[in-house]
Parts: structure tokens; sequence; C-alpha cells
């Protein structure tokens, strides 16, 4: 049985193709989610198969034509056998999700050029190739949108051994432009979402081993909370509908205040601080 929940017809994503990575979990399963809510069918990517499985499942759930691959999205020659099970599945590409990858933690001075390459093929190499296939499909068809996620790591620096991942997020923003500047004319748009910290296993197990960890990632933002998966299905839905169709090569913050915020600032104590200092006058 199928089910609509968008009414909004500047919304509606029904039959339109989604490819998704990183379906499995975090805010490639949130974005899986959201496009089948608002009618888009799936190919959903993870290593992770039985995770993107499930995620499938759920979109079929609301009639959705949806099927899962584990594709590496880090070896270009796999990402073009998956294009080809698209072309085969669904015969179009309307929007791709471009949100797996890994980077990797080092202090600059020790991190390896082996480590380096792996970093830059998973999140620039992998997510080229991605868009480049994806691409080829949209200009062919005149139409089409691109949303990679990218960092606030790509405009400033986190420091704490992030430098592969820094430069990569660099590479991933500027990808971006570049592709929105030549495929925007022939119907093609791409933009990327730069999030700060959200809540995923990984973040959880770091925060875990540091108890100081999630304090220091308050302090930068102003709404006073991390960032959740669910925090993306708006945009999501947003750039993969014609709601946003002059929207391109556009770098959009999903960060709580974050990027905004004066390194001085004083997020979610405003209040508090007017009170202590008036208290400091009597």
């Amino acid at each position: 049985m199928e089910h609509h929940v968008v009414t909004n017809p500047l919304f509606d994503l029904s039959g339109k193709v989604a490819v998704v990575s990183g379906a499995a979990q975090g805010m490639g399963q949130a974005t899986a989610r959201a496009l089948a809510a608002a009618g888009a069918n799936l190919m959903l990517v993870d290593r992770n198969l039985d995770g993107a499985e499930a995620t499938a499942a759920e979109a079929r759930q609301l009639g959705r034509k949806a099927l899962a691959s584990n594709c590496n999205v880090s070896d270009p020659d796999a990402i073009a056998v998956l294009f080809e099970q698209v072309d085969a599945e669904f015969g179009r590409v309307d929007f791709l999700g471009n949100i797996a990858g890994d980077g990797h933690l080092a202090r600059p001075e020790e991190l390896t050029i082996a480590d380096l390459h792996r970093v830059l093929q998973n999140l620039v190499v992998g997510r080229f190739a991605m868009c480049q296939e994806a691409g080829r499909r949209m200009l062919a068809q005149g139409r089409g949108s691109i949303m990679n996620i990218g960092s606030l790591a790509s405009t400033t620096a986190l420091g704490r051994g992030h430098i592969a991942y820094s430069m990569a997020m660099g590479a991933v923003v500027q990808m971006t432009r570049e592709l929105s500047t030549e495929w925007s004319c022939r119907g093609v748009r791409v933009n990327a979402v730069t999030p700060a910290q959200v809540i995923n296993p990984s973040l959880t197990a770091r925060m875990q081993q540091d108890p100081h960890l999630e304090s220091r990632f308050l302090k930068g933002i102003p709404a006073g909370r991390l960032g959740k998966p669910g925090d993306i299905m708006g945009l999501a839905v947003l750039l993969a509908s014609d709601a946003s169709e002059w929207i391109t090569g556009a770098i959009i913050p999903m960060d709580g205040g974050n990027l905004a915020m004066n390194a001085g600032g004083t997020p979610g104590h405003e209040q508090t601080a007017v009170q202590m200092f008036r208290a400091e006058q009597k």
C-alpha cells in the first residue's frame, strides 16, 4: 500500500529516483527515510548490507521501490557497476545523496602518506566518482540534483588529529563549487551540506573515551546541542525537490550556529552572563 506524507507539491518526489550512500545508519539512513516519505524510489548503498537492506525494507513499506547494495564507494570501478544496476532497475537517477565516507585521526607529524591516500581516495576520489556517474545520467536527462555531505572542517580547522579529514572535506566543498559551475547551465544542481558534530556511533565512542569532548563541542554551538541524524531530513528533501531549483553551488552549514559564532561568543549563556554582570554592579 502506498502512503504519501508530503502534501505540498513543491516537495513531492513521487517517481524520482535517489541514490543514497551511507544508508544503513546516521545521516544516510535519515536522508533515505525522508526521501521515501516524500515519494522517491531508492538505491541504498552501504558496506553494511544488512543495514542498508533494513532501510530499504522501511521504504518498501511506504510503497517505494528500494534496493540495497554494498558497493565500495571508494572504488570507481565498483561505482560504475552500481550505476549500471541503477540503469537496469530504475532507468534514471534524479538525486544523489553523497554521504558515506570515513576519515582517519592522526597528528600531522605522524600521519602516514598511505593513510592520507586512503582518506583522499575515500572522501574525494570516491565522492567524485559518485558525482561523475550520477552527473552523466543527470546531464543526459537535462535535470538532477546532487547533495554532497562535507563538514565545517572544510572551512575552519578542528585540530585534534583531523588533518587528513579536513584536507579531504576542503576538496569536497571545492568539488561541489566546480561541478555546480560546470553543470548548472545544463540542469544539474550540486550543493554541499557542512554539518558540525552529528551524533553517530563513532562520535559516541569518542565521547565515551573523553568525558570532556561533548562539552568542548557544545561551547561552539549556540543552539546548545549536538546534531542528530534527523536534522538532515528537511535539507535532503529540499535539495532533492523542485523547491530548490535555483539553489546550486551553495555550501549550507548545518551546525546549530557554530560557523556564525565568534570564538569568544557565549553560546546559550548570554542571559546568565548578563544577569551575573548586573549582579556584580549592584
